[in-house]
């Protein structure tokens, strides 16, 4: 009871209690909030002086969105000092996300070419990066190793191995899902706290990027047909309706990994369900939600910046009720 590293550890711990209190996200947002008033109404100026427009503005801010994400994983990841358990997955998680990041990013600059710089700069500035990524991860030998490979393997696949692209909205999707499971499995890993229930807002707006991202599945990979008769998708639909309200209430009691992937699941089945339904997608609205998630995102990994991408896409597309318009999913 008195070994020094349990010692530490539990006051380390009870220090994230306390912060669990307030937490620190949703005050960064709310301060960040006059900016993206800013950004909102004096945006569309600086996006279109940037060369942005509505052909090319989803895959500007998917690129943006992951390679914010791979400097968050890589910088404020890392925290082993204060894990609850003593055999942890994070590093394989993280190095996942590493690996899917680059090849996404090495798949999109293939036909990029590196600005002129002399062999040791480039040398010099590779080496920078591939030391940042290995302390990202100290905690044993194999560490730096396992990131560093992962890393530059993504990249090296994405530049040269991979034949297409990676889906923009469906890689990016992939990323902000893992991330997001990965800061619900071990929120102290990435500086949410550390034994200790997680409070409502945080349980909230994981779950607002778990439905919003299973609307974005369902609109962009399933097509309206008009189909299901009219009596049985009114029952099938408050079937999902009541399993879907049944994982909110056992997500926000046991903050369940599983839980909350079931509870996406199935917000996505009834989504689909809708699409499948209905006659035609509101235009624009399968990008607004991808907005939606980016933004959120944005706030829950405290990067207002990624927020500000997501509110420059909003106002690149079309100006409608979004609300009115996806009521139908629900």
């Amino acid at each position: 009871m008195f070994n020094d590293v349990i010692v530490v550890q539990s006051a380390v711990s009870a220090f994230n209690n306390a912060a669990l209190l307030a937490p620190a996200f949703l005050w960064w947002a709310i301060l960040a909030a006059p900016l993206f008033v800013l950004v909102y109404f004096c945006g569309a100026a600086a996006t279109a002086r940037l060369g942005g427009n509505r052909g090319n503005i989803m895959s500007r801010a998917a690129m943006v969105t992951v390679v914010l994400t791979l400097c968050w994983v890589v910088m404020f990841g890392g925290n082993y000092g204060v894990l609850r358990d003593a055999a942890t997955v994070m590093p394989f998680m993280t190095a996942a996300i590493l690996f899917l990041g680059t090849l996404f990013v090495g798949s999109h600059t293939r036909g990029m070419k590196l600005p002129p710089m002399r062999p040791w700069a480039k040398i010099a500035g590779g080496l920078v990066v591939l030391a940042a990524v290995g302390l990202s991860d100290m905690h044993a030998w194999w560490g730096p190793i396992l990131q560093i490979a992962a890393f530059a393997g993504g990249f090296v696949a994405g530049r040269g191995g991979a034949r297409h692209e990676m889906p923009p909205v469906a890689g990016t999707l992939m990323i902000i899902m893992m991330a997001t499971t990965a800061m619900l499995m071990q929120p102290e890993f990435f500086r949410f706290g550390q034994l200790g229930s997680l409070t409502p807002a945080h349980l909230l707006f994981l779950l607002l990027i778990g439905v919003a991202s299973a609307a974005v599945f369902a609109l962009h990979n399933v097509n309206p047909r008009g189909r299901i008769h009219k009596s049985a998708f009114v029952k099938l639909k408050w079937m999902a309706r009541f399993m879907a309200a049944l994982g909110v209430a056992l997500f926000f009691l046991t903050e369940s990994v599983p839980i909350f992937l079931g509870t996406a699941a199935v917000f996505g089945c009834m989504f689909a369900m809708s699409v499948w339904h209905a006659g035609e997608i509101p235009d624009g609205l399968a990008e607004k939600m991808f907005a939606i998630v980016i933004g959120l995102f944005g706030i829950v990994t405290v990067m207002p910046a990624m927020t500000a991408v997501a509110i420059l896409y909003w106002i690149m597309l079309p100006r409608k009720n979004t609300w009115n318009a996806a009521k139908f999913l629900l």
